[in-house]
């Protein structure tokens, strides 16, 4: 690698570096300890420890070239390599194209700007082609360098960031580097000849979280597959934490969460990921976060500054952001004062004369109406307008909030840009007026700007959607009625239809989402207070920004809120964590909190107060509140004896909670139906609000963002975990593996899987990934990849011819011709090869040659001898036997049941499943004959696997008895049925092979294709070859020898990478 030059001292570097090769102008040095023959000695250890421990040129690489200026001692480092055949290369360029050129130049000085304005030319060069776009692109170069030397992984394998850091081992700390790239926290420490080499791939980490203890003040805790590792620094450490967080939770979304991932163009290349633009998006996605601003918002520039609040008369310190079609503030202390300007609202004017630097912003009201929207008025409208010759106290009270709210308008202004302060948060908890609480919803929640940027955009899709018949619309019809029945609103044809056209769009406009239970209740309150085009953007801004990944199939992000929130009960109401003895109480009670924002269990006029707040403070509400009722309710939780008694105490509360301001009328509340027992006491849902701010309004929303993304790894692991145990369950009932056993395969299994999509992206086996899916579909394997596992773990793999067995067998295991297996059909294969008795294991190799199995192997490059390019293996594994049209088009219905089909045939999966249970013993009579070509590879197969072993000349000679055998036998049994004398010269054949013995043998076989055409074709039946092998006891022995089941998948474990990468 070339250098940028920089000088060195010679007279101090010869401690270290000892002279391979010099001229007048250059010098070619190498690392003293490294290459040396008996050992690196002390010398050596120093060095190899210095070069790991510090950031200098010398840690990178053990040989390096000097531009040597005479008669001085001052030289020029301008290459280093990695090994001798690369410092060669550049030595040798260097006598090719620079040395004749130096002899023309008159003076030192001369000489020396040529050589250093050549090599800067040759890294500029270099940078064209580089991804790598640092602040210090030289020592990123270096550190590249020492990263693919020390780790080996594909060159593909995009190196984000490097950090100086220790390693505990326990209570002593290792120096070293931690290299970050897009797929592995990589680590490396050479300390007086102890090496410690640790990669840790993303996508097996579960846990990744600052800690601190005793010895250390902060540390970064890693757990990966029950392993913790503990990594500290001095510097940089939040940053540190940051940038592993990311690319953790990139990497799980990539390969576990597809839905989330398609939808994040962002990071679809992993080659373009870098450290900067990673702290970008982090910025970024902040930036939309606070301010509710469409995802597809990047943030341009931050700028402190001072904004004029012209109604307290004083300048508010904080930050203005500022995006592609956003200006926002925020106060320093994030309460006192906010407001977004959107540049739609923004008039432009150049002809300021005023020469300060203060700008002045104008926000213009902009009302839109949509002509094309089906229901322009709020259906609580409809079914309760307002009497205003009938006022009683409560209505009254709801005219006293709806001044209190116009007095804040006249101060901060209306609409999108007003100033949002403290006072807006305190009207907020005392519940928005009815009449407003449509407009503020749109307002806080940023659904406001997602429809001023789509006019017409809902009624295009309600148009679209019309008609529109799939299992989203089905679930849709069968819950409408479902959705709050007791409100006259949907007792009617007005709400039913308002409710399924904004869920029926919704479901057309994601339909990675669709429809999922839980939708249609939030969807039938906003429909109450907004109008129905207002309704569809609330409804997409909250599955979309404000509750990410809870209406999908697995409803992770629901699971991750809950997770954090555990977290937050264990921090704040320790007795209770202590009292329970499963935390996953908390879990089963609050997932329908979370789903339905408390709509589903407290009343109706109580709810729409909690979801003012959610759509003002987000999550941050909910958690908050859940933590009051959790706290409100100590004493009685602390007193149950079991969960049933928890539950009961919490939904005895919620029945009790009411509103006391609610203008709604009585038939309409759900809360005035409670027994009005004076001894049951009533909770206002304003009061409980209030406390809830008072006592947990000091969580941040960047603590809850950071808790999100660290639990974010553990509940996506867990799921999988959960499938790896359903899967082995299912498979262990078949093989004679044990359930370890197992495991360790599933992980090598599914490990390789994953490699395949480190480095392709567009790999097709992942990019159909669907977590929906039957446990043994999830994931399944190609040809390619599982030639990579056959090399790894079969007994057979050092067979001359292995790619064509891996072939055979895949295309053996691949029942239903979509060249994909899964886990189950892949272990029974390998179960076989490891733990079959001498009959299975014949058969196996029997069946891999006939058909469907075989196919005739030859590759286009005869110098590769039997090795297949991974062209050539798809294509093979492509090629089936040939089936009439329709009955293809019924294995694929009978096989994969989904496809096809808009709804999945789950009857078709049981029926399936039970055939499968109850298919019959393959009876060894049913399997068809071998012909002659069959047979002749076969035996060739059979010599192959004998290469190299202890037995190998008894082997082969064995199967030159058998192979007699079988063709006597058969020329017996064609005498019988032909007179012919072909059958003599043929039988003739066999018995000089057998005389001569085993090379002859199989020079024999070649030849048996030579015989005339026109002569039937000879075969045999898979009991004749089991019974003439039988008789061969070193046959017997061959394949009876156990295998060290655990040795094999331990060493397949460690190997598995570097093969890939050799590959």
């Amino acid at each position: 690698m070339w250098l940028k030059p920089e000088e060195v001292l010679l007279k101090n570097a010869l401690k270290l570096w000892l002279m391979e090769r010099s001229n007048d102008y250059f010098v070619l040095q190498r690392r003293r300890g490294y290459g040396e023959e008996g050992g690196v000695g002390l010398t050596g250890l120093l060095v190899g420890t210095l070069d790991s421990v510090l950031d200098s040129t010398a840690k990178v690489a053990p040989f390096r070239i000097l531009h040597q200026i005479p008669d001085s001692q001052v030289y020029l480092s301008i290459a280093c390599g990695a090994n001798r055949e690369e410092i060669t290369k550049h030595w040798d360029w260097l006598e090719q194209n620079i040395m004749k050129t130096l002899s023309v130049f008159d003076s030192n000085e001369d000489i020396t700007n040529f050589v250093q304005g050549k090599i800067r030319g040759l890294i500029a060069e270099e940078g064209k082609h580089s991804f790598a776009k640092e602040d210090d692109p030289e020592k990123f170069r270096e550190a590249l360098l020492k990263f693919e030397k020390c780790f080996g992984l594909p060159e593909q394998e995009k190196l984000v960031t490097y950090y100086s850091c220790s390693y505990w081992k326990g209570r002593v700390p290792c120096q070293g580097w931690l290299y970050l790239s897009t797929n592995f926290l990589s680590f490396y420490s050479f300390l007086l000849g102890s090496e410690i080499k640790l990669i840790i791939s993303w996508d097996a980490i579960s846990k990744l979280e600052k800690t601190s203890n005793v010895i250390l003040t902060e540390s970064i805790h890693v757990c990966s597959q029950g392993e913790s590792h503990y990594f500290s620094m001095f510097l940089h450490i939040n940053q540190t934490y940051l940038l592993m967080e990311q690319l953790a939770n990139y990497a799980i979304k990539r390969l576990f969460d597809k839905e989330t991932f398609d939808d994040d163009p962002i990071l679809d290349d992993p080659l373009q990921i870098t450290k900067r633009g990673l702290e970008d998006r982090a910025h970024s996605e902040q930036f939309n976060a606070f301010f509710r601003l469409p995802k597809e918002e990047t943030l341009k520039e931050v700028h402190e500054c001072f904004l004029w609040v012209p109604f307290s008369h004083f300048n508010a310190h904080g930050k203005m952001c500022i995006s592609e079609n956003y200006i926002c503030f925020a106060s320093q202390d994030g309460n006192l004062c906010s407001v977004i300007i959107p540049f739609r609202e923004v008039p432009i004017s150049s002809d300021s004369t005023d020469p300060s630097d203060k700008i002045e912003v104008r926000s213009l009201t902009c009302q839109r109406e949509c002509s094309k929207t089906v229901n322009t008025e709020a259906l609580m409208t409809v079914f309760h307008p307002q009497n205003l010759e009938t006022l009683n106290s409560k209505m009254l009270k709801e005219k006293m909030k709806e001044q209190s709210w116009n007095i804040l308008f006249a101060e901060c202004g209306r609409g999108v840009s007003m100033f949002q302060t403290k006072k807006t948060q305190d009207l907020v908890i005392r519940g928005i007026p009815e009449t407003l609480r449509g407009e503020l919803w749109m307002l806080f929640s940023g659904a406001v700007n997602d429809m001023a940027a789509n006019p017409g955009y809902y009624a295009d899709l309600v148009e679209q959607s019309l008609g529109a018949c799939n299992l989203a619309t089905e679930e849709i019809e069968r819950d409408l009625r479902r959705s709050l029945p007791e409100h006259p609103a949907f007792q009617s044809d007005t709400g039913i239809s308002a409710l399924r056209r904004v869920l029926t769009a919704y479901a057309y406009r994601n339909p990675k989402i669709g429809y999922c239970q839980a939708m249609n209740i939030l969807t039938s309150v906003l429909l109450l207070y907004a109008k129905e085009e207002e309704a569809f953007w609330l409804l997409v801004a909250v599955c979309e920004r404000m509750l990410p990944d809870y209406f999908n199939r697995r409803i992770i992000g629901a699971l991750v809120d809950q997770a954090v929130f555990e977290e937050l009960i264990r921090d704040h109401l320790p007795q209770l964590t202590e009292h329970m003895t499963d935390m996953t109480f908390f879990s089963s009670v609050s997932l329908s909190w979370f789903l339905t924002l408390f709509i589903s269990v407290l009343p109706i006029e109580s709810a729409v107060n909690v979801v003012d707040c959610f759509f003002y403070d987000g999550i941050k509400a909910i958690l908050q509140l859940g933590l009051a009722i959790l706290d409100y309710n100590l004493d009685k939780l602390l007193a149950c004896k079991d969960d049933a008694e928890a539950v009961t105490a919490l939904n005895r509360f919620f029945d009790s909670v009411t509103n006391k301001d609610s203008p709604l009328p009585s038939n309409v509340q759900q809360g005035s139906n409670v027994n009005n027992e004076k001894s049951h006491i009533r909770v206002d849902i304003t009061d409980l609000i209030r406390e809830s701010n008072e006592k947990y309004g000091n969580i941040c929303c960047e603590d809850i963002y950071s808790m999100r993304c660290r639990n974010r790894l553990y509940v996506i692991q867990t799921l999988e975990e959960t499938t790896k145990q359903n899967v082995l369950r299912v498979v262990s009932q078949d093989v004679k593996m044990s359930l370890h056993e197992l495991d360790e395969l599933y992980v090598i299994f599914k490990k390789e899987l994953f490699f395949s999509y480190y480095w392709c992206l567009s790999y097709p086996v992942l990019k159909h990934h669907d977590p929906s899916l039957p446990y043994l579909e999830q994931y399944q394997i190609d040809c390619q990849q599982f030639r990579a596992l056959y090399h790894l773990l079969s007994p057979w793999a050092r067979s001359a011819n292995r790619d064509s067995l891996a072939l055979w067998t895949f295309r053996l295991l691949d029942e239903n011709s979509d060249c994909l297996i899964n886990f189950k059909e892949f272990s029974s294969a390998i179960d076989i090869m490891y733990n079959g008795s001498f009959t299975e294991k014949l058969k196996l190799l029997f069946k891999l040659h006939i058909p469907p199995a075989y196919t005739e192997v030859k590759s286009k490059d005869p110098s590769k001898g039997d090795e297949l390019s991974e062209e050539e293996l798809l294509y093979l594994s492509q090629l089936h036997v040939s089936k009439a049209e329709n009955e293809k088009e019924a294995d694929s219905v009978k096989n994969s049941p989904e496809k096809g089909k808009e709804k999945v045939a789950i009857q078709a999966y049981l029926s399936q499943w039970q055939d499968e249970l109850f298919k019959k013993e393959e009876n060894i009579k049913d399997l068809p004959r071998m012909n002659q070509s069959q047979f002749i590879q076969f035996s060739k197969t059979l010599y192959n696997l004998f290469h190299g072993d202890r037995e190998e000349e008894s082997l082969y000679q064995a199967i030159a008895v058998v192979t007699s055998l079988l063709l006597r036998m058969e020329e017996v049994g064609r005498k019988l049925h032909s007179s012919t004398s072909a059958a003599e010269g043929f039988s003739g054949t066999v018995c000089a092979s057998e005389r001569a013995g085993e090379e002859k043998t199989e020079s024999s076989l070649e030849k048996f294709p030579s015989l005339p055409r026109e002569e039937p074709q000879w075969s045999f039946a898979f009991e004749q070859i089991l019974a003439s092998l039988l008789n061969e006891p070193a046959l017997v022995r061959f394949f009876e020898k156990p295998i060290d089941v655990k040795a094999k998948l331990e060493n397949a474990k460690t190997s598995q990478l570097s093969s890939r990468t050799k590959m």
